[in-house]
């Protein structure tokens, strides 16, 4: 004791040395503890860091195999990405595919649409394009025949004697179809040309006040254009069914180009046949796909269309089409139908007006020419004839 902790310089130096001694002895064994400690952290913070950095390849390998079955997976839940890069998640996006949304309106989920694209450089490219030909042609066809072969006059001349083509009813029809179809026509041919057209010549704000109203006069007015088809449907399918005599008339292209040459005709004759059915089958066409561009999102037409194409044809068009995709086709076969049936339009409004003398009667007051009539539809006239004998007979005599 006294050794230990004796007084002066010496007495305090010896606990130092023996403090210093039992530092060191303690230090040996800490610092291989601590060794031991720094290599285990350094093990453990390697194999850590190496799960870290691993891909999701990596990573789905060293899932357990109870979390690999469990119905994530492993993943987290939802699993956004899952193993797709972002390239391919927005490839997907581009391509069309729909994620889902908390709103009423669904179509929200669809963040692009890519046939969008395509639409506009139909419409905008073939659409226009040959639409204006296949007017401008129906045209130059129209007046070079007026040129070539003049108006077609009744060969024998005006009988000066009348006979009832068609009733007040009848005539009601035709106008109501006829009438508003031209006002269709010319509203729709605004939208589609007008700005190219008409608004240089008569400036933006009187283009703008014409197509709104136009716009109106083309959604109302489809409804008196239904009706008319109707109309005319329920008065004329009867008298429009093909025949035999059609076929001769056709090859006989029912003496437009030849003069004397009058093939056989009942009411209504092989041509006006064709733009019967032409006007019925199209125009509910273009009926049905108008009414389902002016009441948006509301019908399938295309995708229940297709559906029954594949199961007649074996084909795979796509039948799970987007809403908005729906409206792009329904927009472009509406645009397809009405330049084709205005094309036709064209063709009858000339061969009835001035393109053959007397028919215009037959629409304007019922009553043509009888001469006209045996050369045009002679069987028909020969039907009338015959029941206006039988009512006569069959009247009691005074």
């Amino acid at each position: 004791m006294g050794h230990a902790f004796g007084s002066g310089r010496h007495g305090r130096r010896e606990p130092a040395i023996q403090a210093g001694g039992l530092r060191l002895q303690a230090g040996g064994r800490f610092q291989r503890i601590g060794r031991a400690l720094l290599l285990t952290l350094a093990v453990f913070g390697a194999a850590l860091a190496g799960g870290l950095l691993a891909g999701p390849a990596q990573a789905q390998r060293q899932t357990p195999p109870e979390l690999q079955q469990s119905p994530t997976g492993g993943h987290v839940p939802g699993d956004a990405l899952g193993t797709a890069s972002d390239a391919d998640l927005w490839r997907a996006v581009r391509g069309g595919v729909s994620g889902t949304v908390n709103i009423p309106d669904k179509k929200a989920a669809l963040l692009i649409q890519s046939q969008g694209d395509n639409w506009r450089a139909f419409r905008n490219g073939p659409l226009s394009t040959y639409g204006a030909w296949a007017l401008l042609g129906t045209v130059i066809i129209l007046a070079l025949f007026f040129a070539l072969r003049g108006r077609i006059m009744i060969e024998k001349g005006p009988a000066g004697v009348t006979i009832t083509r068609f009733s007040w009813i009848e005539r009601t029809g035709h106008w109501l179809v006829g009438v508003s179809f031209i006002v269709l026509a010319v509203t729709g041919l605004n939208l589609l040309y007008g700005r190219y057209v008409l608004k240089p010549v008569i400036g933006a704000d009187a283009f703008a006040l014409i197509t709104h109203w136009g716009k109106y006069a083309h959604n109302y007015l489809a409804f008196a254009f239904i009706a008319g088809l109707v109309m005319i449907f329920v008065m004329w399918v009867s008298h429009n069914i093909p025949s035999r005599i059609d076929i001769a008339w056709i090859l006989k292209a029912g003496g437009l180009f030849s003069k004397n040459v009058h093939p056989d005709s009942r009411k209504f004759n092989a041509g006006q046949k064709i733009i019967f059915w032409a006007v019925i089958v199209g125009g509910v066409s273009v009926a049905v796909s108008g009414w389902a561009l002016l009441f948006p999102f509301t019908t399938h037409l295309f995708s229940g269309t297709f559906e029954v194409v594949n199961a007649i044809f074996g084909t795979s068009l796509p039948t799970n089409l987007a809403p908005i995709h729906e409206q792009q086709l329904a927009q472009g076969w509406h645009a397809i139908l009405a330049l084709l049936l205005t094309c036709v339009i064209l063709a009858h409004i000339y061969i009835g007006s001035v393109g053959m003398e007397g028919a215009f009667d037959a629409m304007g007051s019922g009553e043509v020419d009888l001469n006209w009539a045996k050369e045009h539809h002679n069987l028909w006239v020969e039907e009338v004839q015959e029941r206006e004998a039988g009512r006569a007979e069959a009247q009691p005599a005074e």
